[in-house]
């Protein structure tokens, strides 16, 4: 089968956001490469070593391809995209000066290919990211491996934004807590956190590509009965104690992994959802919007009790006053 790759050049901060625009315009897989300069600083706690640069990718910059089936008009794609990215600079994110490609290319040359570079990663003491189709024997009885196939529409789970969220769950958890994941994509967060000692995780997203990816993969680890994962938002669930949830409300501990944007949108809903001294961990978050998203949480009646930062993304964690 034939496949349209449209290539957009444009900036790391407006990823999240472009690469959502493509899914809602029906792509069937989207990819993203950011600069592999050495200049970036880099994790290393883990081992990693970056001594030649990943790619040619200025610094800073990053290239996103979008796969459309072979029937979709490009250049009526490209008019529907390009007025929303235009648009991001009214949410103060720049986009820098947008470039397109396109071309056909064969389903074997981007559904599959990826995978050879997609390899077992240790992303915190006791955590590792697995790919299905890759062997591994942990190091020792405290390493906990993440079973993950991402599927055609998400990340491997190395992206800073999702490590920087697990390592967080790994120093709150203490054991037996019930914990809500918004916007849970792969279902990584979940499944990370319930090798860590969750008792119970309820995995939301709106979209119903995710909740099938997340479905999958929580099968995959052998938690069904740890995790349940519903299509629905924070605020559709709130007020419920449906025992088919999994969890009962307030919980301990609430995760999210998306937009600055749409985490401004439910602050108040995440703080009527957590007991009281609950943790809310919240990333997704480009270092440009640090300062209105602390301001949206302590106005909620949060404290922010750290910042983690990799790269130029940054997590919170905060507790419920």
């Amino acid at each position: 089968m034939l496949w349209h790759e449209l290539t957009i050049h444009t900036t790391e901060e407006a990823v999240e956001m472009i690469s959502n625009f493509l899914h809602e315009a029906g792509a069937g897989g989207v990819s993203i490469e950011e600069s592999g300069t050495l200049n970036k600083k880099r994790d290393t706690t883990y081992g990693e070593l970056y001594d030649v640069p990943l790619n040619d990718i200025p610094e800073g910059f990053a290239v996103i391809k979008g796969y459309f089936s072979e029937g979709t008009d490009m250049d009526v794609l490209k008019a529907e995209v390009n007025p929303r990215i235009e648009e991001l600079s009214d949410f103060g994110i720049d986009a820098g000066e947008i470039r397109y490609e396109t071309r056909t290319v064969d389903e074997n040359d981007w559904a599959t290919a990826w995978k050879q570079y997609f390899k077992p990663v240790r992303i915190s003491d006791r955590l590792t990211i697995k790919p299905t189709w890759e062997d591994y024997t942990p190091e020792s009885a405290e390493e906990k491996v993440i079973e993950l196939d991402p599927g055609m529409a998400f990340g491997t789970g190395t992206h800073p934004t999702t490590t920087l969220c697990l390592r967080t769950l790994e120093k709150v958890i203490q054991g037996g807590e019930e914990i809500i994941d918004v916007g849970t994509g792969s279902g990584i967060l979940a499944i990370g956190a319930v090798h860590l000692g969750a008792k119970h995780v309820l995995a939301l997203d709106l979209d119903p590509v995710a909740v099938t990816s997340a479905m999958e993969n929580v099968e995959l680890n052998n938690m069904q009965q740890q995790i349940t994962v519903k299509e629905s938002d924070l605020l559709s669930v709130l007020g419920s104690q449906d025992p088919a949830l999994g969890v009962k409300l307030p919980v301990k501990i609430i995760v999210a992994n998306i937009l600055a944007e749409i985490i401004l949108l439910f602050v108040d809903d995440v703080y009527n959802a957590l007991e009281s001294g609950g943790i809310y961990i919240v990333s997704g978050i480009w270092k440009n919007k640090e300062q209105v998203v602390h301001d949206a949480l302590v106005a909620a009646g949060f404290e922010v009790r750290a910042i983690e930062r990799e790269e130029d993304w940054l997590a919170f964690e905060a507790s419920k006053r």
